[in-house]
């Protein structure tokens, strides 16, 4: 059962996706097919997740080069951010689309991006990780082209050029990860194979550190994070929101794979490399947050909050430590639930009152309580203000480099989080205050009711109240991925 759970959970949104096109027009009937196809990948996650671990070859190219599915903690972690995740956005996105423009395209391509990344999170090895990660930069572009402008259509082919581009890094990687491991698969702890390594440490490190640079593009790790801020304003809030909060997670799954299941962090700890990618991951950290200070406009700013917040992740796996990947894999979840949130909260202040800007805000409370409000805890929650789920997050991050012994990064790690913390209070916090207290700059915002229909505000109540619960009720969570990340060293 477990085998054919693995196969189903991949094909089941590929195959809607593709046969959404042939279904019959009309905005009920095919909005009724998507949830059907949404709902039911949920069902068969949420059965896969009480399954023992489990392996299965789809077919073999070569000895060495085989498709394979794989159930183990990562999977299972990554598999059920990504399934609940498009289910909450995909409700909201009902609403958020106008029928008739373009949203069969969308939702199709929603499905296959939801396809791709079910089977990225299930590969078993290398190659298969490596066809997947492909194919959900293929299939999320076209979400970026939803409304058809050229500036939408520089902003798609932007995302795709970077992430093809960080993809041939990766592939370099690999293929000489071929020569010098075991075995393709993935194996806890990594699969290296000293014989073959021994004389060529120095040519192998260089490989590593480039795959995971490259890797590192669809998650926005400088240099190659440009397409963050500029794919985020022009796409749908529904596309934005699964961009940053699971899609970009698709680079952390790849670098988490390559760290620790395939050259295995002890090849790495104290080299290098190891102190050159953190320090690249605490450069995303503080530029990010900076730049995401400064800017006016809203999604934008959003989108330059994603890429400091996705390196806390990065900076969490680049500790190589089992507190700093226990704080990593803790943020991979917090912060799926508030940037979705966040980001689905901007659209609905664009597509319910034409609010684009920062400044445009003031008194928005008056009109959007709801929403203003689910804002609100999203953001002490991204804040890290206690008993908000980031904060445990960030715990364990600041826990694992003061534990960590490395020179230097063992404060400079807990310091870059705490002023990246504060900068983010600073651009979100002052949102809330002027939303909910303008003062003299009170706008002529129209005191009624303008949340719209439960499908869009009900997701956001949702994702609201994980960002709070998750913080409270996270011992059971802590505990599962603490012995997940103890398994790896």
């Amino acid at each position: 059962m477990t085998k054919l759970l693995l196969i189903c959970t991949v094909l089941l949104p590929l195959l809607g996706g593709a046969l959404l096109p042939l279904a019959r027009r009309g905005s009920r009937s095919l909005r009724a097919a998507v949830l059907a196809v949404l709902i039911l990948e949920a069902g068969a996650v949420t059965v896969l997740l009480l399954q023992p671990q489990a392996e299965l070859t789809l077919f073999a190219m070569t000895d060495r080069l085989r498709v394979s599915l794989r159930l183990d903690g990562v999977s299972r972690l990554f598999l059920a951010v990504a399934a609940y995740g498009f289910l909450i956005t995909g409700v909201y996105a009902f609403s958020y689309l106008e029928p008739g423009k373009g949203e069969c395209g969308f939702f199709s391509f929603y499905l296959l991006a939801l396809g791709a990344l079910a089977g990225m999170d299930l590969a078993g090895n290398l190659t298969t990780m490596y066809l997947f990660f492909e194919l959900a930069t293929l299939c999320s572009m076209p979400m970026v082209l939803y409304d058809r402008t050229e500036e939408s259509i520089r902003a798609a082919f932007k995302y795709l050029f970077y992430s093809m581009a960080g993809a041939f890094l990766a592939l370099c990687a690999i293929f000489f990860l071929s020569k010098y491991c075991a075995t393709l698969d993935f194996v806890p702890g990594g699969s290296l194979d000293p014989a073959a390594v021994a004389g060529h440490e120095t040519l192998l490190r260089v490989l590593v550190f480039l795959g995971i640079v490259g890797f590192g593009a669809k998650a926005g790790m400088y240099p190659l994070h440009g397409w963050l801020p500029t794919a985020h304003p022009v796409a749908p809030a529904p596309a934005s929101a699964v961009l940053s909060g699971i899609i970009a997670k698709a680079g952390v799954l790849a670098i988490l794979r390559l760290l620790y299941y395939c050259v295995g962090p002890a090849f790495l700890a104290g080299s290098w490399v190891h102190y050159s990618l953190l320090g690249l991951a605490l450069l995303t950290v503080f530029m990010g947050s900076m730049m995401a200070y400064r800017e006016k406009v809203f999604k934008k700013r959003l989108a330059y909050s994603s890429v400091s917040q996705i390196s806390y992740v990065l900076t969490g796996l680049f500790l190589l430590s089992p507190a700093g990947l226990t704080g990593g894999l803790l943020h991979v979840i917090f912060h799926a639930c508030v940037k979705m949130l966040l980001f689905l909260c901007a659209g609905s202040f664009i597509h319910n009152m034409g609010l684009h800007r920062v400044e445009e805000l003031k008194a928005v409370g008056k009109a959007m309580p709801k929403t203003l409000w689910s804002f609100t805890l999203g953001a002490l929650a991204l804040v890290g203000i206690p008993p908000a789920s980031g904060f445990i997050s960030k715990w364990y991050l600041a826990e694992g480099a003061l534990d960590s012994g490395l020179p230097v990064f063992n404060w400079l790690v807990p310091v870059v989080l705490l002023i990246s913390a504060l900068l983010t209070a600073g651009y979100l916090l002052p949102i809330t205050i002027d939303g909910f207290f303008p003062g003299r700059d009170l706008k002529a915002i129209p005191a009624r009711n303008r949340e719209g229909g439960p499908l869009m505000w009900a997701p956001l109540l949702l994702l609201a109240a994980l960002s709070l619960g998750l913080g409270i009720f996270s011992s059971g969570l802590v505990r599962a991925l603490s012995s997940l990340a103890a398994g790896l060293f």
